[in-house]
């Protein structure tokens, strides 16, 4: 998309106040001196085999963008392919049931949505939302000095990549969904609380993908730390397996050309910080006087608190990976 883009024309709209330029997770247009209005989209085939399982991780995933930003979801709009021919709507049924559930859950309303017929269902929402300029968290705020954080374990394409090849067991799917599923309202609200002017959410690019989205925009680099990185049940023995997602492996062709790896580190260990999430957590950068206030913001809120590396000026890398 990035490479498309960059072949079209330019306008330049003096009230857009974060466009296509940085890789960020949506779209901001100034609404008044107070207010930015936020739009995103997203929406992907199923992840997992219970179509309202499914249908709710599509939803947290799309409010996820929302989230990243600072801001707060006002309406949706359901975006649905479905082959009417060779499934029945029930299953459809069932999908958009479980959007509306979680949609309910932050009080944003689904207004309408658009449907196609497609040989394969997918399904996600047209989001938008408000902002307040001056707290607004973007990918490309980040400092030197500043400390990271990851809300939520990685590991959700390893688990799904083995479901389909019934290689995992029905009770670390279902924590795997819960995780997925869960929306990342609380935890913007403890960057934003704290003071956080940057963040990004984890999604296809993996952990280390996003991180490096995040430096490129920022001009700077990062230090990672591989032991603190939160994992999900069940990782560990199905990288073991090489259940990895096709998508872990092109993340991490695109992270290597940027990178230097600590040698204690596996290949396995690279693959699971590159491995292609859904519906994953939020990467915050924030300033070491007020990482305290995040932790505990965060605590207070029942979410993970996982310091995982530290901003730096700009070296010849963008991102270091150390194993501890």
């Amino acid at each position: 998309m990035i490479q498309v883009l960059d072949r079209l024309p330019k306008k330049k709209y003096d009230n857009v106040l974060v466009g296509t330029e940085f890789f960020d997770d949506a779209g901001v247009v100034k609404y008044d001196d107070k207010y930015g209005l936020v739009t995103t989209v997203d929406y992907f085939t199923p992840v997992v085999d219970e179509p309202r399982d499914f249908g709710r991780i599509a939803a947290a995933n799309s409010l996820s963008d929302i989230y990243a930003m600072g801001a707060t979801p006002i309406s949706a709009l359901n975006i649905v392919g479905f082959p009417e021919k060779k499934l029945p709507l029930e299953i459809l049924g069932e999908i958009l049931s479980g959007g509306a559930e979680i949609t309910s859950q932050c009080d944003v309303p689904i207004v309408g949505g658009h449907s196609v017929k497609n040989d394969e269902p997918f399904y996600g929402l047209s989001v938008t939302g408000k902002v307040e300029i001056e707290k607004m968290m973007t990918n490309s705020a980040c400092q030197p000095g500043d400390y990271l954080y990851l809300t939520k374990p990685l590991g959700s394409g390893l688990i799904t990549t083995g479901l389909k090849g019934g290689k995992v067991s029905d009770d670390i799917v279902a924590r795997a969904v819960e995780i997925m599923s869960a929306l990342n309202k609380d935890a913007s609200e403890a960057a934003l609380e704290a003071g956080a002017k940057a963040a990004t959410d984890v999604t296809g690019y993996g952990f280390l993908g996003h991180l490096l989205e995040m430096m490129m925009s920022s001009g700077l680099s990062a230090e990672v730390y591989y032991e603190p990185v939160p994992l999900m049940d069940g990782v560990l023995e199905l990288a073991e397996k090489q259940t990895f997602p096709g998508g872990t492996g092109a993340n991490l062709i695109y992270v290597e050309k940027n990178a230097v790896w600590d040698d204690k580190l596996s290949l396995d260990e690279k693959r699971i910080l590159c491995d292609a999430q859904t519906s994953g957590g939020l990467i915050i950068s924030i300033a070491p006087d007020k990482h305290k206030q995040l932790e505990n913001e965060l605590i207070r809120r029942n979410q993970i608190v996982a310091r995982v590396g530290e901003i730096v000026e700009k070296e010849e890398w963008y991102l270091k990976i150390n194993k501890n």
